[in-house]
C-alpha cells in the first residue's frame, strides 16, 4: 500500500514539475494544481494508511485514525481552490492584455532605449 502511494505522489510531482515547465499559461496552472494533490495525498499519508478505522478515540477502540492529516488537507484543499481561482484570473487578464499566453514574455523596450539613448 505504502509503494502504491509513494508511487501516486512521485508521479503527480513529476507531472506538476513537468507542467509547471511549460511556458503557457495553462499548463503551468495544471502543474501547480497537479503539485498540490500531490501535497495533499502526502499529508493524508503523513497521518498513517488505516482502512476502515474510525478518527474517534473511546476506550473500546485500540486501532483509530489520525483526525489531524484529515483536518490538514481540508484546509489544503479550500486554499488550493482559491489559489486556482486567482491565479487562473491573472493568467486570463494577461492573456487578454497581450493576445499571448507565454509565461515568460520580455517587457518591450521603451522608445528612448531602442534609439541608443540611456
Amino acid at each position: 500500500m505504502e509503494l502504491l502511494v509513494a508511487s501516486a505522489i512521485g508521479i503527480l510531482t513529476a507531472g506538476g514539475l513537468y507542467l509547471l515547465l511549460r511556458l503557457r499559461t495553462f499548463p503551468v496552472i495544471l502543474g501547480i494544481s497537479l503539485l498540490t494533490y500531490a501535497v495533499n495525498v502526502f499529508l493524508f499519508a503523513s497521518g498513517r494508511l488505516t482502512i476502515g478505522a474510525p478518527p474517534i478515540l473511546r476506550d473500546d477502540i485500540t486501532r483509530y485514525a489520525d483526525p489531524l492529516p484529515q483536518a490538514l488537507v481540508l484546509t489544503a484543499i479550500v486554499i488550493s481552490f482559491g489559489m486556482t481561482a486567482v491565479v487562473v484570473m491573472i493568467g486570463l487578464g494577461a492573456y487578454l492584455g497581450s493576445d499571448d499566453d507565454h509565461v515568460d514574455d520580455q517587457p518591450e523596450a521603451d522608445a528612448d532605449t531602442s534609439e541608443g539613448r540611456p
